[in-house]
Formats: structure tokens, sequence, C-alpha cells
């Protein structure tokens, strides 16, 4: 339920705060004097579109706030997108400046427009005063009948599209059979090639390393013995005998300066440096030997490691990702040859999409006969007398949505065959026919706000005071608001929202909302039914509706 909604410099609306009830709540005002802006903030809270366009003029930015009471699925819904929930409810915040830039915020954490939408949809269902017309399209017709029987369509169109995916590749391969037969040739050919090099990775680099050692070997143990001469085995004191020595002199003179003692650390440091070079060295010369065969076979793998780089156009080093991919690609390739094998899996997703089109079917034709009957039932309630509405399922080609084509019928009164609701409906008889249809199916949701925006367009007279009995009725079941502009809804009201189009401070249009006692509904709805000039004959008459 909508407990509390905030809005700041949105379009003509300075501020704003407003506190509602359960029940049913109706908002009415002069034509111009902001009804639907009303419902269009809301929107933006719930994830809507918005543009700079919508701030009020001298404004940096617009800022609307819905507080909202949770439902269980919505308070599941939070914690699954680790949203903190507070006191049972969801804060739902859009802030938007006047370039059209947007930021969004769930119980004071960043949120996404999306993540707004997805949570809107669990808390509000909005039937905007264009409704009856998508009623219409074909399109609109097929998505309120799959709401109303909760049919997994999802399911049938995932169905749909793996089945006509592997359709098409299958088109593909029969069509191109030879190329792919050769372009199969051609990567076995390429894939035994590299089957036999075997090149791994990093082994390049490693081959090269080898070889620089091996090709310089000589050189190499020469000049390793010659460092090691140096260093410890020289006849003529070698340079770690001397550091030795030097540093055991001065050892021993440390007693008498003590200031010589880092000069001896320094020095013993040199010595087990030296020391360290000249294990190292030995165990160097241990490893490195002249091995003219072993030469020769790294000679051989160099050359045919590049002889394949040149061959298949990439470094020698890359070899092992060509030869991986050129692999992959012939077992897909392989795979598009298996024509029979690919035939048998294309039937398998076909049978799979047709049986879950075929649950479909059956779910639609329960839901139609329902909502047919119900919608049935209502129109006679607005005055369209032995009318009838029915939803026909009519057979089609396999698509994304099921293997039938839903079409709303309708008959104005008795006796007349239903034709299709775009060729017969007037738009009295369509806002009709929508404000049923909108009634109907929004017992079937488990949203706990419903909204109407001037869905009653289009009616007056007596079928008015049984729209807004309907309204009621379902008012006692859930949070109901409604902006109207027939007296005969609004006197049905359990909350009476008053908007008015004023001046504000600083000379601009602005729009400010009162919530009406009993008084000023009188006079309310009397303006409502006589317009500018209220007498006591529309007061009378207004005293009148709000009493029944």
């Amino acid at each position: 339920m909508l407990r509390t909604l905030s809005i700041r410099d949105f379009v003509i609306v300075d501020s704003i705060e407003l506190e509602f009830s359960p029940g049913f709540t109706v908002f009415t005002g002069e034509t111009g004097a902001g009804k639907s802006i009303l419902i269009d903030a809301l929107t933006l809270a719930l994830g809507g579109r918005g543009d700079g366009s919508m701030v009020r003029e001298g404004a940096a930015k617009a800022d609307i706030t819905a507080d909202f009471a949770l439902t269980e699925q919505a308070q599941d819904w939070l914690v699954a997108n680790e949203f903190a929930v507070e006191e049972g409810g969801a804060l739902l915040r859009r802030v938007i400046d006047n370039a059209g830039r947007s930021k969004a915020f769930i119980n004071g954490v960043a949120a996404t427009a999306g993540q707004l939408r997805e949570l809107g949809d669990m808390l509000v269902d909005i039937h905007g005063q264009h409704a009856h017309q998508s009623l219409l399209k074909a399109d609109s017709q097929r998505e309120l009948l799959d709401n109303q029987s909760g049919a997994n369509v999802r399911e049938v169109t995932a169905a749909y599209r793996a089945w006509r995916a592997l359709s098409k590749q299958l088109e593909e391969y029969e069509a191109n059979a030879a190329n792919l037969q050769f372009e199969r040739e051609r990567l076995e050919w390429q894939v035994t090639e590299l089957d036999k090099l075997a090149p791994k990775k990093g082994e390049w680099t490693e081959i090269g390393n080898e070889h620089s050692r091996l090709s310089h070997a000589a050189s190499l143990l020469e000049g390793a013995q010659e460092a090691l001469g140096v260093l410890s085995e020289a006849e003529d004191h070698p340079v770690l005998s001397q550091v030795t020595t030097v540093a055991s002199r001065l050892g021993k003179l440390v007693s008498v300066d003590a200031e010589l003692q880092p000069v001896v650390d320094l020095l013993e440091s040199a010595r087990i440096q030296l020391q360290e070079s000249v294990y190292a060295l030995n165990n160097y010369m241990d490893r490195v030997e002249l091995d003219p065969e072993r030469l020769r076979q790294v000679d051989a793998r160099m050359e045919a490691l590049h002889s394949a780089s040149r061959k298949f156009r990439v470094l020698a080093d890359e070899l092992p990702d060509e030869h991986e991919r050129l692999s992959e690609k012939l077992a897909q390739l392989a795979d598009a040859a298996d024509l029979e094998g690919l035939r048998k899996q294309e039937e398998k997703l076909k049978a799979s999409y047709l049986a879950l089109a075929a649950e479909l079917s059956v779910t639609r034709a329960k839901a139609a006969h329902a909502l047919g009957a119900a919608v049935t039932q209502g129109m006679q309630e607005l005055s369209m007398s032995g009318g009838r509405f029915e939803i026909a399922l009519r057979p089609c080609d396999p698509t994304a949505y099921g293997v039938e084509q839903v079409e709303f019928l309708v008959a104005g009164h008795a006796g007349v065959a239903p034709r299709p609701l775009a060729k017969v409906a007037s738009g009295g008889e369509l806002a009709r026919i929508s404000l049923a249809i909108s009634v109907i199916t929004s017992h079937a949701t488990t949203v706990p706000t419903l909204i109407f925006d001037e869905v009653d367009s289009g009616i007056g007279g007596g079928v008015a005071e049984v729209v807004g009995r309907l309204l009621k009725r379902l008012g006692q079941e859930r949070q109901v608001l409604c902006v109207t502009h027939l007296p005969q809804v609004a006197s049905q009201g359990n909350q009476h929202f008053q908007v008015v189009k004023g001046t504000s401070d600083n000379g601009r249009t602005a729009s400010r909302i009162e919530v009406l006692d009993q008084k000023s509904r009188i006079e309310e709805v009397a303006r409502m039914l006589g317009g500018l000039e209220i007498t006591a004959t529309t007061r009378k008459h207004a005293r009148e509706l709000l009493a029944s």
C-alpha cells in the first residue's frame, strides 16, 4: 500500500507531501490543474522514463519519494537484491536534474531504474486513461489474457527461439554442404599438421633460451672458470682469500678501536657474498656441458616451429592457440556435417516447443472462457444490457507466443454475433468495456495498490454511478487511487484530494493538493456537477451523491 508521496519541483509542482489511507481515494480538479501530474510523478518514482523537461522551470532538479508498506513478495525481493528492509516498508526515490540525468534509490541505497520498475510492479498497477485504446491492439489483448491466466509464456518463447535457431542453422548447413565439406577438409589438413608438430605453450621461449645456452656453451664454461679462478683458485692471492685475511686482521683490532667494527661487518658480508658466488659458479659449471647432439635437436625443433609459424601466418609462440582454435572449428564443422543428427535434434526441440505451446493453449482457453463471462457480467452492470464479450483463440503458425492468435470480440446488444472489438465498439462502449476488464483483471493480481487515471472518460449518467460503486467495491479489497472528472465516481471515495492550480510566491504557475473534509467535498462535487456556478440545487445534488 502507498503510504506517503513527496513531490518537489516536478513540472508545475513546487512541493507536495501526501499521506494515503486504505480504501478508495479520488483526485479531482479542473482540467489542466495537474491531476495526472501526480500519476506521472509516481510513475517516475516507480522507474518510468524521465527527462529534463519534467523539472519545474527555474529549479535544478525534481525529487520524488514514495513510501510503500511491503508485501511478502516485495520484502523477499529486497532481501534477495541486498536492499535494507526498514520497518516493513520500501522507500522508492527518484531524482532527475534539468539536464536529464537521473538517480534512483531504494531505502536509501543507490539502485537502477530497472530495479525500481521490478519492485514497483509488485507494489502498484496503473491503468492509464488511454488503456482502452491499447485494447484494440492484438499484442495487448494477448498480453492481458496471459497476465490474467498466469501462463508461463516465457518458457514457450525460449523453446521457440531455441528451435528456430537450430532450424535456421540446419537450413544454412544444408544450403552450403559443398562449401562446408571443402572447409572441413582444409581444416583437417591444418589440424593434422599441428597435431604432428604438437606445439606447447611457452615452448618457443624455453627452447630459445636452451639454444642460446647450448650454442655458447664453450664461452660460458670459459668465462665461469676464469671468474672462479680469480675468486678462489688463483695461485697468487685469490680475492676470497685476501678479503678473508683483511677481515681477520681488522677483527683483531676492534678490541683496540671499536670504530673499526662497521668496517669488519662490511668485510664479513662481502666475504659471505663472494663465497656464495663461488658455490653458484661451481654449480653452474656442473650443469653446462658441451652437447652438440642436443644442439642439433634444438636447431631442428626451432626450424620446425618457425616454418609452421610462416605457414599459418602467426607468431611462433602463438602456434598452440592457433592449434586450439582450428581444432574447435573443425569439431563444429564435424557436428555440422552430421546433418541427420542435427535434424533429429531440431525435431526434438520442435516437439518440446509444441508440447509447451499446447499447455499454453489449454491455459488460455480456460482463462478466455472465465474472463469472457466475467466481462459480459460487468457489461450488464455498465448499461450494456444483452451485450456479450468473448475471447477467440484462432490457430496460427507457430510463433514465440504460441500457436494461436488472441482476439477480443464484442456484441453491443442481444441477438448480434460478436465481432472484433476494434470494428464494433464506439468510444463510450470501448471505455466501459475497458473499465470492466480493468476491474475484473485487478482481482487476479496480488498488487496491493491499483491506480485508475481517468479510465472513466467517455462515461456519464447512470453508468458513472455504477463505475463509482465498482471502484469503491474494489477499494474494500485493495488500495484504489482514481483520477476522475465524474462527480458520481468522486462521491464514492473514502478519501478525497482536490488538485488546484494557482500562483506560487515567485509568480509561477503551481499546483497544490488539498485534503477535503465533508463540507469541502460538497463544494467540489457541486462544482463537478454544475461547473463554475455553484447553486443550492447543485449543492443539494452533491449531498445526495455523497450520502448514497
